[in-house]
């Protein structure tokens, strides 16, 4: 059996997905009396993410069976890494008359499913979303309309390439960031990417950073509505939707509690602060340059600050199940 984990696999939260397969087949196998299968795992995450950590906490990870009983045996199991965008085919399909994967998981992935829009570039150099780096309420439905088509198309991508390599039957579980209403304007990551914005333009005041350069940047970041992901999954006439439905999580990774009010606003600003540097930094390197990552940090910190002592604001995440037609 062929399982793929893609997008932000070259971290620990790796081994709980692994294990968690594992565990499961481990189970099904025992309960209907069947050998185990042999697993193989593709771990994929961008080829500048370092996978020798993770390769070194799989050693750990294995443990030998001291019992010798049938019923406590794991089954075999083999681990690559794959570094490549999922934008992009992992298999050589054409090969065989067979696709290659069984199950394909994709945990929310730092950049989504979308690609920097095009289009925002205009004549003679005037930026069409000014100081902007995603979509406000100052946003012009024009380039609302670009990161929309971009998202379009790169999901589409995607469908059609994971279609490529699942077996016929094969099954895709995604989870991926979203928002809960259809209002563009009105999402999670539009309130979260305007505190980055402010940030950056608080370096262009300070002459830090370059105006042009501000406004040339925009996130590689769409948050869709589940109406608008079950439109392109439908439209692409390649897996039937087992599932799909949306829940919320807390911006703060490490706060669970269910309230409206954040209990420790400088705890909280600093893992969220934290949070958004490790998504955001290799978007923001190659653009702005390393200098100026710590007063970013700052500035952001001390805006999320503000935002939480007025509310406390969650992330939509959207869960989706489909088996390929």
């Amino acid at each position: 059996m062929i399982i793929g984990d893609l997008g932000c696999a070259a971290g620990p939260n790796t081994l709980l997905f692994i294990s968690s397969v594992i565990s499961t087949i481990v189970e099904l196998c025992k309960s209907s009396g069947d050998d185990y299968v042999e697993l193989q795992f593709f771990l994929n995450d961008l080829p500048g993410n370092d996978f020798n950590e993770l390769f070194r906490l799989i050693e750990k990870f294995k443990r030998p069976n001291i019992t010798g009983e049938r019923a406590h045996l794991q089954p075999l199991y083999y681990i690559h890494g794959s570094p490549e965008s999922y934008t992009t085919g992992f298999f050589p399909v054409k090969v065989s008359t067979y696709s290659t994967l069984h199950t394909v998981f994709i945990g929310a992935p730092r950049k989504g499913f979308a690609t920097e829009p095009e289009g925002l570039e205009a004549w003679r150099k005037t930026y069409l979303n000014e100081d902007n780096i995603y979509i406000t309420k100052t946003t012009t439905p024009f380039v609302v309309k670009q990161f929309q088509n971009q998202f379009h198309k790169d999901f589409s991508l995607f469908l059609k390439l994971r279609h490529e390599e699942l077996v016929h039957g094969g099954q895709m579980a995604l989870i991926f960031l979203g928002r809960k209403n259809e209002d563009v304007y009105n999402g999670d990551l539009n309130q979260l990417f305007a505190l980055v914005a402010r940030a950056l333009q608080s370096l262009v005041l300070k002459g830090l950073v370059d105006k042009e350069k501000l406004e040339s940047f925009n996130l590689p970041v769409y948050g869709p509505s589940v109406g608008e992901v079950k439109e392109l999954v439908m439209q692409s006439h390649l897996f039937n939707m087992d599932l799909i439905k949306q829940f919320e999580m807390n911006w703060d990774p490490f706060d669970d509690s269910e309230g409206d009010d954040v209990e420790d606003t400088a705890r909280s600003s600093m893992n969220i602060a934290k949070l958004i540097r490790s998504v955001l930094k290799p978007l923001i390197v190659p653009h702005f340059g390393e200098t100026i990552i710590d007063t970013w940090f700052t500035e952001l910190r001390s805006l999320v600050v503000e935002h939480l002592e007025m509310e406390k604001t969650k992330f939509t995440t959207i869960i989706m199940s489909l088996k390929k037609e």
